[in-house]
């Protein structure tokens, strides 16, 4: 084991985090433009010798170029990455690195489970791992927020507005009336996308991620488990798996 610098660069955010044999250290969360500073300096203080990234941006030749520079062993996360799982997707070329570290890290910490992962980002991905360790897909739909967007842009008259605030099941004005549709329409989706898969599969498991779980913590029936950190985690194994 080692000391693993895992960075998850999203479509918001950029995710840094350290690992030390395994264990989570330290985690910053930066945007695109504040990146290779932060990297720089957990390379100065933690000097890893293992770098992995996840982008779903084509702006990060920069931080390449640098963690090539820093490490002994860097790994730039894709569909084709050597992994402990056996990737069954149809379109590798075209698979979102995070999906596959995702699936990683539930089929490590849940071996005995089918776990479905649902990651709650800028889209809303259903990842469906099988106790084999075989990935095959799952589905993807829009997140909360690019729901909200969409009904202002694709329509004349609906207002823009915000994903906090009151949110009740009987809308009584235009806002409430969009966050109910958003929120609970999300809510109930995911709630019919577990029930769906835990009929299909025995020994069932359901873990929630990314950066709008929190927010739907409590708005979900379905017995499920929340971890913000699975992805990090699951980088984290592969950079071991391909040192």
């Amino acid at each position: 084991m080692s000391v693993n610098l895992c960075i998850d660069w999203g479509n918001t955010n950029v995710k840094a985090a350290i690992f030390d044999n395994g264990t989570l250290k330290k985690t910053s969360v930066v945007t695109e433009y504040e990146i290779l500073f932060e990297v720089a300096k957990l390379l100065e203080t933690y000097k890893p010798e293992r770098a992995i990234l996840s982008a779903v941006a084509d702006e990060a030749e920069q931080l390449i170029f640098l963690l090539k520079e820093s490490v002994k062993t860097f790994v730039k996360l894709d569909g084709f990455t050597p992994t402990p799982i056996y990737n069954a997707y149809g379109t590798p070329e075209t698979l979102g690195a995070d999906r596959l570290a995702l699936v990683t890290a539930a089929s490590a910490l849940f071996p005995d489970k089918n776990n479905l992962v649902i990651c709650m980002g800028t889209c809303l991905t259903y990842n469906h791992i099988q106790k084999t360790k075989t990935f095959r897909g799952g589905a993807i739909s829009p997140g909360l927020h690019m729901r909200i967007k969409a009904m202002h842009d694709y329509t004349k008259r609906l207002p823009e507005i915000e994903a906090d605030g009151d949110v009740v099941l009987l809308g009584y004005d235009t806002e409430t009336c969009m966050r109910s549709g958003a929120v609970l329409g999300m809510a109930a989706e995911i709630d019919g996308m577990i029930s769906a898969y835990e009929a299909k599969y025995p020994d069932f498991n359901a873990i929630l991620t990314g950066g709008d779980a929190p927010f739907f913590a409590d708005k979900i029936k379905s017995k499920i488990f929340a971890d913000p950190d699975l992805l990090l985690k699951g980088l984290n194994i592969i950079v071991d798996h391909n040192a």
